[in-house]
């Protein structure tokens, strides 16, 4: 799975990344250049940007339905595509055998077993386009059963192993009105056609403008044969499949108001028989979705959450008769968002869910009693330590990805009361090298003494006698959570030789409906600063701090965020603001989720509430800015759209404080969505600091 490198690889591959800069005053990092002998085995020992090629993660784990094997994907970076692949492997729930099933240079990903174990179906580009395939596991044999023009998601098994159900994206041919042109003559080069927008969900971050299109449930036969859609209408039909048990209708969630692009969070649940027939199962207000059919067909579980107009609301754990009836939380007791929900034959349901920045398996009886399965769930993203993982269950174990502050996710088994490991992915590279660790502090802010929850990360061979610069990372979101987790980018800053400081600031989640809402249209302020800055006077006050040498750093969100903070404090010697929004009354116009923002974060349209989109907009502080700022942004992001990122280099500019913008060509809002420009993002932030020491 890993791929041998040299130096000049490495550099071509960061090259090729493409990041350029408006320079004023900056000298990118001379990535050409060779270490001696004796600097490059000792920087070996450490954390280096190029191990980034080498790392790999678990994710996806499936169990057979007999509970003795788990299939998993297996992600790893590949140097010379400068991408990330995909292989599926599997492993015996005993630990005893460990394989790769479908492996190679081509991506293999979302394994789903046949209901009796007998069959794999998956998806692979390794006949071009993505397509489903289904593996024989007896005899390794393959069949192709799909040649569609859009990747399918969703794939689900009918119980009786005959039907595959997906979802897939399905162009459609509305036009808003005709247009009669001339006809242009033959071999004439005219320039390209118009392009209408009529939709008010017109673009999607990583996609750029959409064409007209809506996702649908497709059926194929498990044999071959010809993919059938089942739904219509002019609707979106996404997210998790559910059969009855006897193998008739597909169970599903949508909106299929005429208003749907302005209702973010409505959704029914649905049926759809095999002739196309689609009846409607539940009509409350707010967000029903993940219908799961429980065994005998009697029950749906599925995910609730209300209309309320607030940034964040807690999705709970319903169940209800499969008619609708009978409808039961049993979740209520639990102030937190639970999903991932699979029955446990018909006696209860497993879950899971976030719990202050650790991720956790839980199951719940029909009666609502809960217990903990398992805990410490990984993370699936190697560049910042987010909470994450997952799991699934059948034939008495249970699988996890798992992961630690020193390792990214493998995958566990747990049968009965006995955890075991099944796969070490990055013990050949991460056993021999000296990393930074992670240390938990509690703290409150000194805003209204609210208790918050942070980590710093410490260099290899630290000394607690002498003294470190700290950089302060900040998450995005904001309402979502950092944890204890496996961070490349944070390691690599630790290997560079500073404490790293991170936080669950006031708006994360796992902490509790109330903690997510303080934050509600105060994002940013002074409340969110505050628990930032407490934090690093909770670190300093250990000793091993110079209050010298603060950096601050953070991306969306997080590039909010610390953008508001230099507008608030000259504390930092230095900071890097990336894909920020700047200004919210343009962002929410030009960006593709201002339709999801504008209703449930701010109180009204920005044109009739001007002062408060302002006064949360770190452009509204740009006069009180003297930290030096670089800026860094895709230009491609339609999320935090580069123009919030020029916006505030243009008045740093006119106040003449030092600035660069760094520019990532053809990136969307996941700027660290290639290895090349993880390792990129992360030497630029480091090259930044390092002016500025």
């Amino acid at each position: 799975m890993r791929k041998l490198y040299n130096q000049y690889i490495l550099n071509s591959a960061l090259i090729a990344a493409g990041t350029t800069a408006l320079v004023v005053g900056f000298s990118a990092p001379a990535l050409s250049s060779v270490p001696s002998d004796t600097d490059a085995a000792d920087n070996a020992k450490y954390f280096q940007s190029k191990d980034v090629f080498d790392l790999e993660v678990a994710s996806d784990p499936r169990v057979s339905p007999d509970g003795k094997q788990v299939l998993y994907v297996r992600r790893s970076n590949d140097i010379m595509t400068d991408s990330s692949r995909a292989n599926i492997w599997i492993a015996s729930a005993d630990g005893k055998s460990h394989r790769p099933l479908l492996s190679g240079q081509k991506n293999f990903s979302s394994p789903r077993w046949s209901p009796d174990g007998s069959r794999v179906a998956y998806i692979s580009n390794v006949e071009g386009s993505r397509q489903l395939y289904v593996r024989w596991m007896d005899t390794g044999q393959t069949a192709l059963l799909t040649n569609i023009q859009a990747s399918a998601g969703s794939i689900t098994w009918s119980p009786d192993g005959k039907t595959i159900a997906f979802t897939m994206s399905v162009k459609s041919d509305e036009k808003p009105f005709r247009v009669k042109l001339p006809e242009k003559p033959k071999g004439a080069k005219w320039a390209p056609k118009f392009k209408y927008v009529t939709k008010a969900r017109y673009q999607a971050d990583g996609r750029g403008l959409l064409d007209p299109a809506y996702t649908h449930i497709f059926t194929v036969p498990a044999d071959g044969g010809t993919a059938r859609q089942l739904t219509s209408g002019n609707y979106h039909h996404r997210g998790a499949l559910s059969w009855a048990p006897d193998s008739r209708k597909i169970y599903f969630s949508a909106n299929r108001s005429d208003n749907w692009e302005y209702e973010a969070r409505e959704a029914n649940i649905y049926s759809v028989d095999m002739a196309g027939a689609i009846a409607e199962i539940t009509n409350a207000p707010g967000f029903e979705g993940s219908p799961t059919v429980s065994p005998n067909g009697k029950l749906i579980a599925y995910m609730k959450m209300d209309d309320q107009k607030l940034a964040y609301r807690n999705r709970y754990l319903h169940v209800m008769d499969s008619d609708g009836g009978d409808d039961r939380n049993l979740s209520a007791d639990i102030d937190n968002s639970l999903s991932n929900f699979k029955w446990d034959a018909n006696k209860g349901l497993y879950y899971q869910q976030t719990v202050r920045g650790l991720t956790e398996v839980g199951y719940v009886t029909l009666s609502g009693k809960h217990r903990k399965v398992a805990g410490g769930l990984g993370s699936g993203s190697l560049g910042r330590p987010y909470t994450s993982g997952s799991y699934d269950v059948a034939g008495g174990t249970v699988a996890i990805t798992k992961g630690a502050d020193d390792r990214p996710a493998d995958v566990y088994a747990i049968i009965g009361k006995n955890e075991r490991r099944l796969t070490a992915l990055n013990e050949d590279l991460l056993a021999h090298k000296t990393l930074g660790k992670v240390h938990e502090v509690i703290y409150t802010s000194s805003i209204d003494g609210e208790e918050i929850q942070g980590w710093y990360l410490t260099p290899p061979n630290f000394d607690p006698s002498k003294k470190y610069p700290l950089i302060l990372e900040i998450h995005g979101g904001p309402h979502l959570a950092y944890g204890p987790h496996f961070s490349a980018e944070m390691q690599r800053m630790a290997a560079a030789g500073y404490v790293v400081f991170y936080d669950n600031h006031r708006g994360s989640t796992g902490y509790g409906e109330r903690f997510a809402l303080l934050l509600q249209n105060k994002y940013s302020s002074k409340y969110d600063f505050a628990d930032h800055m407490s934090g690093i006077d909770a670190v300093i006050a250990k000793g091993f701090i110079d209050p010298d040498q603060l950096y601050i750093t953070g991306g969306s969100a997080g590039g909010i965020a610390a953008a508001y903070a230099v507008g608030l404090t000259d504390r930092f010697r230095a900071a890097v603001v990336a894909k920020p929004i700047i200004n919210w009354l343009s962002k929410v116009l030009t960006a593709d989720s201002g339709l999801g923002q504008i209703p449930f974060q701010f109180p009204g349209v920005p044109w009739e509430n001007v002062d408060h989109y302002w006064e949360h907009s770190p452009l509204s502080l740009v006069g009180n800015v003297t930290t030096p700022t670089m800026l860094m942004t895709g230009e491609e992001d339609k999320r935090t759209p580069i123009s919030e990122t020029e916006q505030f280099y243009q008045a740093l500019k006119l106040r003449k404080i030092d600035t660069v913008m760094v520019r990532v060509p053809g990136s969307p809002h996941g700027i660290a969505g290639r290895p090349s420009r993880l390792i990129g993002k992360v030497e630029n932030i480091l090259a930044w600091f390092k002016k500025y020491e």
